[in-house]
């Protein structure tokens, strides 16, 4: 059964049908709340929307997919409907997000970036378990390296070397 009901649809302030759009609406979306760009690699989305007064975000796609982050090692599924409820530099109430822990999956209920940066993502379960890991994990290959541009860092032989102003 659909979270997203007609109701809402009817009350969202935008909606929109097709993968290209919502590829990019999405990673929009993610940049404007201040999450990395790569947290939601999701396939063929048939359609996504935004509740701007409430901060509800839906996206839905043809099957479920599971990702694997190869920085960190984890996998994640993704379900063919994923909810939240976004806000400056959180993600909450989410819904349709499992991670891979030893052989279980669990189910994500909160994302966080902290507020100063710290470079840290939290992960939190509805128990309230909870682990961290570094953004850079969850940027797009390319986004990482347009910002370490704009920043005049340079990667030499998979190492980051920083020029002084």
């Amino acid at each position: 059964m659909s979270l997203v009901t007609e109701e809402i649809k009817a009350s969202a302030s935008e909606i929109y049908h097709g993968d290209e759009i919502c590829q990019e609406k999405s990673k929009f979306l993610l940049q404007e709340v201040g999450m990395p760009r790569g947290l939601l690699p999701l396939k063929d989305i048939e359609e996504c929307g935004y509740v701007k007064d409430t901060g509800f975000v839906w996206l839905k796609q043809k099957k479920s997919i599971t990702h694997k982050f190869e920085k960190i090692g984890k996998l994640v599924s993704y379900a063919t409907e994923v909810t939240a409820v976004v806000e400056k530099n959180k993600i909450k109430r989410l819904t349709g997000v499992k991670t891979k822990e030893l052989l279980v999956w669990i189910t994500l209920s909160d994302i966080y970036v902290d507020d100063p940066p710290t470079g840290k993502i939290t992960f939190k379960t509805p128990a309230g378990l909870s682990r961290s890991f570094p953004v850079s994990a969850f940027e797009i290959e390319g986004d990482v390296k347009k910002a370490r541009e704009e920043t005049g860092e340079k990667e030499v032989n998979g190492a980051v070397e920083v020029q002084e102003a």
